[in-house]
C-alpha cells in the first residue's frame, strides 16, 4: 500500500512565489553557489579594468589636450596618418577598450600610423572655451603637427559621436589638409527628432543658457545620468540580470568591467561648447543649413569634397541613422560610401559584429584611398 505526501495549496503558493522572489538558493542552489564561488574572480577583474589596451606615447600637447600615437609590431603600409577624433563628453579609450574590441588595433593591423586625441578634462577655467577653441585651436594645432611630423600633404581623419561632427566642421574648413574622412555615428542633421534627447534638450523645455550661465562647465554627473536615463531598463535592470547570469563566464567579465570602467569614466564639457552644441546643433539645426557660427565662419558641409565613408549603427539610441545618413545630401564628395551593421551606439566601437563585419571592410576601404610608403 503506497502513501502519497499531501500538500495543502497555500504551501505550493508560498513556495512558488519565495522561488520567484529568490531564485537563489531555494530554486537554483548549484547555480547559487557558483556565483557566490566567482566573487574573488568578479573582484579581481573589477580590479584590473584597464583604460585602454594597446601601447602608447604622446607625442604632442597643447593645453589640456594629448595626441597619442599608437604603436605596433605590425610593419606600417601606408604615409597617409589616421587621426582619430573622438566626443568631448567621455574619455576616448572606447576606441582602444580591449585587445580583441579595438578600432585602433584593426587600423594598425592593417598598416596604418594611428593616432589618437585625448581632449583632457576641463577645469573651472575653461568655461569660456568654444567649439572653435577646440576645433580652430587644438584640433588644427594637431593636424599641423601630423602633417610636419609626418612629412605628408595630408591627413585621414576619424570622428566618432560628437568627435565626427566636430570633424566634419574641420574638414569643412580645412579640405585641402584632409585626405579621406570617416564620419562614425555622428549627428550632422538633427531634423530627427525621434528620441528622447531631441525632446530633453528642445528649446520649449530646455533653457541651455540658464544651465550654463548657472554651472559654468556641465558637470559629469549631469552628462552621464542624461545618458543613462535614455533607456533605464537596459541600464539599472536589464544589464545587472545579465550580469547575474553569465558572472561565471570569465571573458564576459573581463569585457563588461572594461565597459564599466569606461562608462562611468565621465567629465565635465566646458560650458560655451555645450552652450553651442546644444543651440546651434540640436535646437537650431544650423549645421545643414550652412549657418553653424564658429568664431567668425559659417560651417557649408559642401566644402568637403574628399572620399568619405560613414559608418552608421542601425539600432543607435544616442544618434539615431536619421541623424547621420543625411550627411550624403549635404557633403560635395564624388567618393561617397556608407556602411551600416546591427548594432548601438557604443557597439559600433566595441561590438563583436561590428569587429567582425563592419572593420575589416572599413580598412580596407581607407588602405585602397592612402597613399602607400615607398
Amino acid at each position: 500500500m503506497s502513501t502519497q505526501q499531501q500538500t495543502h495549496p497555500a504551501s505550493e503558493s508560498a513556495d512558488s512565489f519565495i522561488g520567484q522572489m529568490f531564485p537563489f538558493p531555494t530554486a537554483d542552489m548549484q547555480g547559487w553557489f557558483d556565483r557566490v564561488g566567482m566573487m574573488p574572480k568578479v573582484l579581481e577583474y573589477a580590479r584590473k579594468a584597464r583604460r585602454g589596451a594597446t601601447e602608447f606615447e604622446v607625442v604632442f600637447e597643447s593645453g589640456p589636450v594629448k595626441l597619442r600615437r599608437y604603436r605596433s609590431d605590425v610593419p606600417k603600409e601606408f604615409a597617409t596618418p589616421l587621426l582619430c577624433v573622438f566626443a568631448l563628453v567621455n574619455r576616448p579609450y572606447v576606441l582602444d577598450l580591449l585587445e580583441h574590441k579595438s578600432v585602433i588595433r584593426q587600423f594598425l593591423d592593417r598598416g596604418f600610423d594611428v593616432y589618437l586625441i585625448d581632449w583632457g578634462e576641463p577645469t573651472p577655467a575653461d568655461n569660456d572655451r568654444t567649439l572653435h577653441d577646440y576645433i580652430e585651436g587644438h584640433l588644427h594645432r594637431i593636424v599641423q603637427y601630423l602633417l610636419e611630423a609626418c612629412d605628408v600633404d595630408q591627413i585621414s581623419l576619424l570622428g566618432y559621436c560628437m568627435g565626427g561632427t566636430m570633424s566634419a566642421m574641420y574638414t569643412s574648413l580645412h579640405q585641402d589638409l584632409i585626405a579621406n574622412f570617416i564620419l562614425m555615428a555622428a549627428p550632422v542633421d538633427w531634423t530627427d527628432r525621434s528620441q528622447l534627447l531631441a525632446l530633453w534638450t528642445d528649446s520649449k523645455y530646455f533653457d541651455v543658457d540658464n544651465l550654463v550661465d548657472t554651472l559654468g562647465n556641465v558637470p559629469p554627473e549631469f552628462l552621464g545620468s542624461s545618458f543613462r536615463m535614455l533607456r533605464p531598463i537596459d541600464t539599472y535592470i536589464n544589464k545587472w540580470l545579465g550580469f547575474y547570469e553569465r558572472m561565471t563566464d570569465e571573458k564576459f567579465l573581463e569585457e563588461f568591467f572594461a565597459m564599466e570602467t569606461w562608462s562611468n569614466d565621465d567629465i565635465p564639457i566646458a560650458g560655451e561648447v555645450y552652450r553651442d552644441f546644444v543651440k546651434y546643433g540640436l535646437q537650431q539645426n544650423l549645421l545643414i543649413k550652412g549657418r553653424f557660427p564658429l568664431g567668425e565662419h559659417r560651417i557649408n558641409l559642401a566644402n568637403i569634397t574628399c572620399p568619405m565613408l560613414n559608418l552608421v549603427a542601425e539600432a543607435d539610441h544616442l544618434v539615431p541613422c536619421g541623424q547621420s545618413l543625411p550627411a550624403r545630401e549635404y557633403v560635395s564628395s564624388l567618393d561617397y560610401e556608407v556602411m551600416t551593421v546591427r548594432a548601438g551606439h557604443i557597439g559600433l566601437a566595441v561590438g563583436s559584429r561590428a569587429h567582425r563585419e563592419l572593420w575589416p571592410r572599413a580598412c580596407e576601404w581607407l588602405a585602397a584611398r592612402s597613399e602607400p610608403i615607398e
